[in-house]
């Protein structure tokens, strides 16, 4: 789907990795438990984006336990013809789990392992989850280039109930959701810090729209400036040192700053029409960019960090909700293209390369997709359509539905 030019991670133009992920022998304990870690190990390593997942129906008979169970030419030939294979023993002693996990290269039967490692923790379903993702990370690491997995990040989003909208949390794969805030107000636009400590959110919960700061640690709102007028679409920076939101303070909504506390305000912007959803660029925090109506309808713009430099991006249309991918040379955003009277009209995800303009259209569906947002990874993009959270490889590939309950929107992903 997305053009040879696309270089997120997933859009490579070299084959992916053969990957055979059989379930995990049984050394005892709860099989509830088991089946957790199975199910997740397989998901995370088949959501990747760089592995050919071979389907289980393929797999030999006899599955290895251990490497001295391994049999190279059952799983490196025909009907399996993997050329890495995940496997490993899973069980509970005593009030823990005890797993082994390994990573054969098959067709290298001189010095075959890649990978070998070993887990002790807590019998919980919680746990079973965890030591996948951990285990799927290190795979990924090592096949993927050195980049690190994100089956340990986290998506944050706000979820509408009867008394306003609250942000919520949830697991990389949609798993976990429970609520962040109880408010009882309207908060939108959470942002998570870059350590994992605070979410920044736009809420009325003061009786006007301000920037409110939530600690994960205390569990609950921490100091944060109140400033005049309305409030969004607060942004941080890679390093954590600073936000960027929208503001009206001055009259007209523009883009400022501050430092992580709200201190050190200044305005870069200045020009008639509102200015709101600033972001980063979280490569080298020397660039935001951000939506701008000064021409009339909503376009992106991005302009070096200190407000100089303006440039429009977007040439037609009602484009918003840019997020910048972490290498700097992607924008992601919401875009109708043909907006107006007799106009199709769908809201769809675009990737744009920062530097050549060109462009690729992710979604197809004919839906309002909007808000945007990448896995640290660079491999994924995590986005809202229809009210509820979507993610899909950042080359528009294997969509798919993470949350069912309520209505969801404004989905961000967490740094690591």
């Amino acid at each position: 789907m997305a053009q040879d030019w696309i270089r997120t991670g997933t859009g490579l133009g070299v084959e992916k990795v053969r990957l055979a992920v059989p379930d995990f022998k049984p050394t005892g304990g709860d099989p509830a438990l088991l089946k957790t870690f199975n199910d997740t190990l397989f998901n995370d390593l088949d959501q990747a984006g760089i592995f050919d997942v071979v389907s289980k129906s393929f797999y030999p008979l006899s599955v290895p336990g251990t490497p001295e169970e391994m049999r190279f030419d059952a799983w490196a030939n025909p009907p399996a013809n993997a050329a890495m294979v995940a496997f490993g023993n899973f069980g509970v002693q005593g009030n823990s789990i005890v797993m082994q996990g390994w990573l054969d290269d098959v067709k290298n039967t001189q010095s075959p392992q890649i990978l070998g490692k070993q887990y002790h923790e807590a019998a919980t379903q919680d746990m079973a989850r965890t030591i996948a993702h951990r285990f799927a990370d290190e795979i990924i690491f090592r096949l993927g280039g050195g980049i690190q997995g994100i089956a340990e990040s986290k998506i944050y989003f706000v979820r509408q109930n009867s008394h306003g909208k609250e942000i919520w949390a949830m697991d990389y794969d949609g798993a976990n959701q429970h609520q962040v805030t109880n408010l009882g107000a309207i908060s939108l636009s959470p942002r998570i810090s870059p350590d994992g400590s605070r979410v920044a959110f736009a809420s009325t919960a003061h009786g006007s729209w301000d920037i409110l700061m939530w600690s994960l640690e205390l569990n609950r709102v921490v100091s944060f400036p109140r400033f005049r007028g309305t409030n969004l679409s607060p942004a941080w920076s890679s390093d954590g040192q600073h936000l960027a939101f929208s503001s009206s303070q001055s009259g007209d909504p523009e883009i400022y700053v501050s430092d992580d506390h709200g201190a050190g305000l200044r305005k870069i912007t200045a020009v008639h029409g509102p200015d709101v959803s600033p972001v980063w660029n979280p490569k080298t925090n020397a660039q935001i960019a951000w939506v701008s109506g000064r021409t009339g309808l909503p376009q992106i713009y991005i302009m070096d960090a200190d407000g100089t430099n303006p440039q429009r991006i977007t040439d037609q249309g009602y484009a918003v909700s840019p997020s910048w991918s972490p290498n700097g040379q992607f924008l992601s955003f919401a875009w109708i293209r043909h907006y107006g009277p007799g106009a199709p009209g769908a809201r769809d995800i675009y990737v744009m390369d920062v530097a050549s303009r060109q462009f690729v259209q992710l979604t197809h569906n004919g839906a309002e997709n909007d808000f945007p947002s990448w896995s640290p990874d660079g491999r994924h993009i995590v986005f809202q359509s229809r009210d509820q959270i979507w993610t899909m490889l950042a080359d528009g590939t294997q969509q798919h539905q993470l949350t069912t309950a309520g209505r969801n929107s404004q989905p961000n992903w967490s740094f690591k």
